[in-house]
């Protein structure tokens, strides 16, 4: 397993970055928000305008992984690595399609055969080309939940047999149709790996995505090969955040009548 090799970069380019008064409530992941002061004002950007972030060089990485301590790449490509080794399959033979992309974070640490990394976001795509250059083999900008019929066949050409998708699901960042059209992707007997909030696993909740996770959990679609609560970072109040990292062997597909039970459309 190679180690993340941070770009050098990006950690000289330091930002002024502040955080609000602590709220009677704290707020949720999706509502959390920073100051950033650039040109003399006070800027304010929500965790995930990602688009903001992304257009600026480093603040991604400062933000999350070094004033929040995010270590959800290492982890979940950690734990694969695991299950691989006791199942006796090679990390280096994978043919790994990244969803939710990014700037590159998991594509650069996993030592795979090919990755493919998937974004509906061009200001992700563009920050990886800056910044991480030739950590996909390839990089598609393409809404999974209304696929553009060439790029579905180039992706399925790549004969994908992993899905990874680090620290993009369960607040409508990827919606549910969209991460079932991944993992439809993944050939029967491949694997997949990925994390989320440990409140979505909670009986209480009934959104989408948390509903289809127990379904995974508890069907004949994935064979589950780990589970594991682990803190994926702090809060900006300094609390520690939980989520599970998820990985297993893909047994069929996600069927249409399933995604469109749990929100897919």
């Amino acid at each position: 397993m190679n180690q993340p090799r941070y770009n050098i970069s990006l950690n000289q380019a330091r930002y002024n970055i502040s955080f609000p008064a602590p709220e009677p409530q704290p707020l949720g992941q999706d509502e959390a928000y920073f100051f950033l002061k650039e040109n003399g004002k006070d800027i304010k950007l929500r965790f995930h305008d990602y688009g903001d972030l992304y257009n600026r060089p480093g603040l991604y990485e400062q933000l999350f992984y070094d004033r929040l301590k995010c270590v959800s790449p290492q982890k979940v490509a950690g734990i694969l690595d695991k299950v691989l080794s006791a199942n006796r399959a090679e990390m280096s033979e994978l043919r790994v399609l990244d969803l939710g992309a990014g700037n590159g974070m998991v594509g650069e640490i996993l030592h795979v055969a090919r990755v493919i990394g998937v974004d509906i976001s061009k200001e992700a795509f563009l920050a990886c080309e800056r910044d991480r250059p030739g950590a996909y083999d390839a990089y598609y900008v393409a809404d999974f939940c209304n696929m553009d019929p060439a790029i579905e066949q180039e992706l399925r050409d790549w004969q994908i047999d992993c899905l990874t998708c680090v620290a993009a699901l369960g607040f409508g960042d990827i919606p549910t149709k969209a991460f079932a059209t991944a993992f439809n992707l993944v050939k029967p007997g491949g694997w997949v790996a990925f994390n989320i909030k440990d409140t979505f696993l909670q009986e209480s909740d009934d959104s989408g995505f948390s509903s289809l996770t127990k379904f995974l959990l508890t069907s004949d679609t994935l064979e589950i090969h780990h589970l594991e609560r682990y803190r994926h970072r702090i809060s900006i109040e300094g609390q520690p955040l939980f989520y599970y990292a998820l990985v297993g062997k893909k047994e069929t597909d996600i069927s249409p009548e399933t995604i469109l039970k749990f929100g897919g459309s």
